[in-house]
């Protein structure tokens, strides 16, 4: 009973001896596992004394232990500040001889050039026109197509050029004489018509050796008479041929070994060879016609149609008169034409009187009529609705030029050219459409009111003829 007794005071000395312990090592980084009953279990209060000495030692050599770490660590904190404030130091002191040779060098390139420029002395103003010559040759050696048959030449002038501006290369007698041999060598091949050998680029992109032929400093084609282009040392069959007879004179200029042969040139090929491109470039007559788009084949159909019917009518209305100049020569009335037909009334009715006649005969001119003006509505129609349909494709073009230029804005042309080509075709196919329909509607409508016109006049006749006879 004792015994217990003592275990279980020794248990709640040890713990309230060793709490405040316990608490002030909360605070530390590393602090030992809490003493398990097992280890501070004591059979009397003397063992417990020995185990709260054993703890207060442990506690004191540990806390003994972090202090000469921290001095340890401070005393190596103050040599690292000491170093970097030496390194410091140090490339302040560098930093100021560097500041100071750097000023030095300064005044010693500005003596250098003083005195480089008094030793060139007019060589300076020869460099001078000498590169402003070098910089327009190369340039117009970049795009002229004598530069295909003599390539990498303006590399030499480029690298001339560098040396002149620089100020530690002179430029060699040999390489100023080379500008000028350059320079004869340009103007003359530009009066030349060369023949050689060169790589050329089909439109599809594959590389195949030619032979081809150059016309001075205006056209280069193959012996198949294409047209080619000349760009960045490369030259290139063009997609589309100018056509008109020009490939055909190319071919013959091709195949000629000497005389006069007659050749299209471009004009402006030793400035790029724009006018070549623009003439390429112009869409041909069925490119325009499609520019319309649906409306313009509408138009087309409607211009179609109104050109058939037209001369199916002229064709009928020449036939008809033709039997109706028959039927003047002629005493007796026929069926197969309209005179025929209205002179049948006074056949079949001679005794009538000549009101009643007048009636007749009126009625049957009327009956005539509409067969010979068949179809002339309709064209008059067609007149009128196709510059309609061409104001309707421009206002549908103009909404597509709009529509990208809300996309696109208005800084690419291309972006509108689409919609601006097929409002301005579809009225060039209205009134494409228009005029010829109005000019035909006016000669079906005077062969047929000359028919007309023919057919009240005989009625007028016989009327009058059959009303004296019956006066008298």
């Amino acid at each position: 009973m004792r015994s217990q007794f003592l275990k279980v005071s020794a248990l709640t000395l040890a713990s309230v001896v060793f709490a405040p312990f316990a608490l002030s090592q909360e605070a530390e980084v590393e602090a030992p596992p809490p003493p398990t009953p097992q280890e501070i279990a004591a059979e009397n209060l003397d063992q417990l004394l020995e185990l709260v000495k054993q703890g207060q030692v442990r506690a004191s050599a540990e806390n003994q232990a972090r202090e000469a770490r921290f001095s340890r660590d401070k005393a190596n904190q103050a040599a690292a500040l000491k170093r970097a404030e030496d390194e410091r130091t140090r490339e302040e002191r560098r930093s100021a001889r560097l500041e100071k040779k750097f000023e030095e060098n300064e005044l010693l390139i500005a003596a250098k050039q003083e005195q480089l420029k008094e030793r060139l002395g007019t060589l300076s103003e020869l460099f001078g026109h000498l590169t402003a010559a070098s910089g327009d040759l190369a340039s117009n050696i970049e795009v002229s197509l004598v530069s295909s048959e003599f390539a990498g030449r303006e590399g030499f002038l480029k690298t001339l050029i560098g040396k002149m501006t620089g100020s530690d290369q002179l430029p060699k007698i040999e390489e100023i004489e080379r500008v000028w041999f350059e320079l004869l060598r340009e103007i003359r091949e530009q009066g030349e018509v060369s023949r050689y050998t060169a790589q050329v680029a089909t439109p599809s992109g594959e590389l195949s050796q030619r032979e081809v032929v150059r016309v001075g400093a205006f056209n280069i084609i193959d012996t198949d008479g294409n047209y080619l282009s000349f760009n960045i040392d490369q030259l290139a069959e063009l997609p589309r041929q100018p056509g008109g007879g020009f490939n055909s004179q190319a071919q013959d200029l091709a195949s000629s070994q000497g005389g006069l042969t007659q050749f299209g040139i471009d004009p402006t090929g030793p400035t790029g060879g724009s006018f070549l491109a623009a003439i390429i470039d112009s869409p041909t007559i069925s490119e325009r016609w499609h520019q319309g788009g649906y409306v313009g084949y509408a138009i087309t159909a409607v211009g179609a149609f109104a050109f058939v019917l037209a001369i199916y009518r002229l064709l009928v209305l020449t036939l008809v008169g033709g039997k109706v100049s028959a039927q003047l020569k002629s005493s007796a009335a026929r069926d197969d034409n309209p005179l025929g037909r209205v002179l049948k009334v006074h056949d079949d009715y001679p005794n009538m009187d000549p009101e009643t006649l007048e009636l007749k005969m009126a009625e049957a001119v009327l009956s005539e009529t509409p067969k010979l003006e068949q179809g002339l509505t309709l064209l008059k129609i067609i007149a009128a609705v196709a510059p309609l349909m061409g104001l309707l494709g421009t206002v549908t073009g103009m909404i597509i030029t709009f529509q990208a230029i809300t996309i696109f804005g208005a800084g690419d042309p291309k972006a509108m050219a689409g919609g601006i080509s097929s409002a301005l075709v579809t009225t060039v196919l209205g009134l494409l459409v228009a005029i010829p329909t109005v000019l035909l509607h006016t000669v079906v409508n005077g062969r047929a009111q000359r028919i007309i016109h023919l057919l009240n006049e005989q009625a007028t006749g016989i009327v009058a003829e059959h009303s004296e006879r019956a006066h008298n």
